[in-house]
């Protein structure tokens, strides 16, 4: 292997305990902390396990949290009166829908309902906006995330050619907007690949950053990475093994292919992940922060 790995569980460990710092100091200054509450329609498995992680760290970190778990059935009038609740609530001062949610709700009206300053997740229209202008109350947790672990690793976007793979409101488009802005951490020439471009190996070829974030299990092979390129890999993705889960996880990247020609790699798990999880966390703060200064 070649690549160096950029390991986002280890930046995130630090980034989570700053957070857990700047949440006592304020502790101290207010008598409060941040709150998130969590909003979980069902019971999909998956979705179950990221809602556990988010609140272990959430409690790691002194920030209150709490899930608000209803059945699958929950009609979307019942889900809209429960945000209106979470809006009024000033204990919590972020609000999270784990997406999916079932065919039978409006996904979109849901997020709209989220009070844009409890919007930690950043999908209301008016954070879209504001992060389209490069003026964001919050930065999209996973997007966030990655330039973070750029930025942290000393890898500047600045006038580099970024190619990302997906252009979904949760990751690609947003994650184009950051790293456009003319800040330290962005600055740089994006393009947005998907699925209508004929043979996306022509783009991904010439990225000196590249951002694999379409859900394809190992989509990306090594002849289509750049040489000393830096490779991100969003994916997390589960495929059939021979062990005690039956599966295991992998990336969007087919990391042994594509760790031989970058210069540096996210591992899957423990790259873009964690990030997302610290980022929230900081969301979270930020929420606090801005709802105190405000009162």
């Amino acid at each position: 292997m070649k690549a160096a790995i950029l390991d986002g569980k280890r930046l995130a460990a630090r980034i989570r305990q700053e957070v857990a710092e700047e949440v006592q100091r304020l502790k101290n200054r207010f008598g409060r902390v941040p709150g998130l509450a969590v909003i979980l329609v069902g019971d999909d498995p998956a979705s179950q396990v990221y809602v556990r992680q988010k609140g272990r760290a959430c409690q790691s970190a002194g920030i209150l949290s709490i899930t608000d778990h209803l059945p699958a059935t929950v009609s979307q009038k019942e889900l809209l009166r429960r945000i209106d609740e979470w809006n009024r609530d000033d204990r919590y001062h972020g609000i999270l829908v784990q997406l999916p949610l079932p065919s039978h709700i409006d996904a979109q009206a849901v997020l709209e309902a989220i009070l844009p300053s409890k919007d930690v997740d950043c999908f209301h229209p008016y954070n879209v906006g504001r992060l389209t202008l490069g003026r964001p109350l919050f930065r999209p947790a996973t997007p966030a995330g990655v330039v973070e672990l750029l930025h942290r690793t000393g890898i500047s976007p600045e006038g580099k050619h970024v190619v990302i793979l997906g252009r979904s409101n949760i990751v690609g488009k947003p994650l184009a907007n950051l790293l456009l802005q003319k800040s330290p951490r962005g600055n740089a020439i994006v393009t947005v690949v998907h699925s209508a471009a004929p043979d996306v190996t022509v783009f991904t070829r010439q990225a000196d950053i590249l951002v694999a974030a379409i859900g394809k299990p190992e989509f990306v092979r090594g002849h289509m990475v750049k040489k000393d390129a830096v490779v991100v890999d969003v994916g997390v993705n589960r495929v059939p093994a021979d062990n005690e889960k039956g599966y295991r996880l992998v990336g969007d990247v087919a990391f042994a292919e594509a760790a031989q020609i970058a210069r540096y790699i996210t591992p899957v798990p423990g790259g873009v992940g964690p990030m997302t999880i610290a980022m929230l966390l900081k969301n979270t703060l930020q929420a606090f922060k801005l709802q105190m200064l405000d009162e």
